[in-house]
């Protein structure tokens, strides 16, 4: 069987979608593609139980929506599946629609935290064959195609229509062995289209890994994977260790980021920077991950700089500690303050993200938390920012208390892409932007920029600063009011 995993591009004015592996969708004007792990692993899947894989990332290859529609119809595949979610999903109904007039024996897959949180929408609004809810599409996908080919029963968590009626045969489950996954064929899944143009990497190429599924507290009210991973799950530390030296070895990879909703800790990371020091790999590359507040001490922290971590992403989304609360976050602002500091006294780079449009905050409240933002980043707490506007997906319980509180201003999809708010706020739309563009601002901050400027002692560094200096640009540009 021919299939096709497939990211159909988006033109829009809005910039570059940032679909794959990602958490909140945003649109960017600097380029930025992300690794998609979990499809990536499904093509390794398929390829091992003998069918013909394409790899189709057209955004990722900067194809036009004429020129992806010419080379898939030249040859359509038995299966095509696609990864969806909450801005864009309106636009590839029209590709499903496109998909199933044009090669109506083509049978087409949609799958992703949107679709598992609204299964039976894409049947209404598109001629859609088949839904798969949950975060295990790489195993739900290898039994569908069984399914289709050897007339085995389907994966529980599919969607399928039958007459009229749009069926299932139970709720997904995640109880696959994630140590049991091949690791993922790099070559089939084109690993050099993301090697470069993404802002976690100092040193190129680099490259994704994904130690567990996904977040070990999966309570922010906000996440929209908190849907299709319920439960989280890991790997060991050996097979994630015996993955990167095959990055290292095979591939040549210097720096690696593992997006694991937050990285494990405890023993378990104890062991894992244990054996890349005793591996050597500390030697090779830069290790990067997710991590919480709080979740590490100063001398674990210590312990992660001599295996090499370098770049340690923190989600603080407010300095408000009553939103911290609503949120379920599981901290406090002065575990924020303390945990960023001692990350960054221990050598390695503390990232935080940052969301504004709260429909609880006021203004002073929010303005609080661009305070914070440019506090942590002049005084060297932290290294780099993210910013957006809060977005509730739906599924998520943010989603469910905006119903509860009629505060959505729109059911309009596409205007969910953090671009402006869309739950109501005490304060204009704009206003929420201009807060967003005035944390990244803090990039032309003397002080800050002093900082970065005194940190530079490679080639490595000053490109990276480079980058990144482009980057804030786009995102300055992102986030401008109509």
């Amino acid at each position: 069987m021919k299939i096709s995993i497939s990211y159909p591009p988006i033109d829009s004015s809005k910039g570059i979608p940032l679909l794959s592996q990602n958490r909140q969708f945003q649109y960017f004007n600097a380029p930025c593609y992300i690794y998609p792990m979990v499809p990536a692993s499904a093509a390794t899947l398929l390829k091992q139980s003998g069918h013909e894989v394409v790899w189709d990332d057209a955004i990722a290859q900067k194809k036009t929506y004429n020129q992806w529609w010419d080379d898939f119809s030249k040859s359509p595949p038995d299966l095509v599946a696609i990864e969806v979610k909450t801005p864009i999903i309106k636009k590839y109904w029209e590709v499903v629609k496109q998909i199933k007039e044009a090669h109506p024996e083509t049978k087409v897959v949609l799958m992703g935290d949107h679709v598992t949180a609204l299964p039976e929408e894409s049947f209404q609004f598109s001629p859609v064959d088949y839904v798969i809810a949950g975060g295990d599409y790489d195993f739900a996908l290898d039994g569908l195609a069984a399914s289709l080919e050897k007339n085995t029963s389907l994966p529980n968590g599919i969607y399928y229509r039958e007459g009229t009626t749009i069926k299932t045969n139970g709720p997904f489950q995640l109880t696959h062995d994630l140590n049991s996954l091949l690791f993922i064929d790099r070559d089939l899944t084109q690993w050099k289209l993301y090697a470069y143009d993404n802002g976690n990497y100092k040193r190129q190429p680099g490259t994704y890994t994904m130690a567990g599924r996904d977040c070990w507290w999966g309570k922010c009210t906000f996440c929209s994977w908190t849907t299709i991973f319920p439960k989280f799950r890991c790997r060991s530390p050996q097979s994630l260790l015996d993955e990167i030296g095959i990055l290292i070895d095979k591939y040549h990879v210097r720096e690696i980021f593992d997006d694991t909703g937050t990285f494990p800790t405890g023993a378990w990371l104890d062991e894992f920077c244990k054996g890349m020091i005793e591996r050597g790999y500390n030697e090779k590359i830069y290790f990067s991950c997710n991590m919480r507040f709080g979740a590490c001490d100063t001398e674990r922290y210590k312990l992660m700089k001599k295996a090499n971590f370098r770049f340690i992403l923190f989600g603080l989304e407010s300095a408000n500690q009553s939103t911290l609360e609503r949120l379920k976050k599981g901290t406090n602002i002065d575990t924020c303050i303390k945990s960023c500091k001692e990350c960054s006294d221990a050598g390695l780079s503390p990232h935080v993200t940052i969301m504004l449009g709260y429909p609880w905050e006021s203004k002073e409240e929010a303005n609080k938390t661009v305070e914070l933002g440019r506090f942590l980043l002049k005084k060297g707490y932290a290294k780099t920012l993210q910013s957006t506007i809060v977005i509730p997906y739906p599924g998520t319980p943010l989603f469910k208390e905006c119903e509860q509180n009629d505060w959505l201003t729109t059911r309009n999809w596409d205007d969910y892409d953090m671009r402006a708010p869309i739950m109501k706020t005490p304060f204009p739309p704009a206003d929420a932007q201009e807060m967003v563009r005035a944390l990244y601002k803090v990039a032309y901050d003397p002080e800050f920029v002093a900082r970065r400027l005194l940190a530079v002692r490679d080639l490595d560094d000053a490109k990276f600063i480079y980058r990144a200096a482009k980057s804030v640009v786009g995102h300055l540009m992102d986030f401008r009011s109509k």
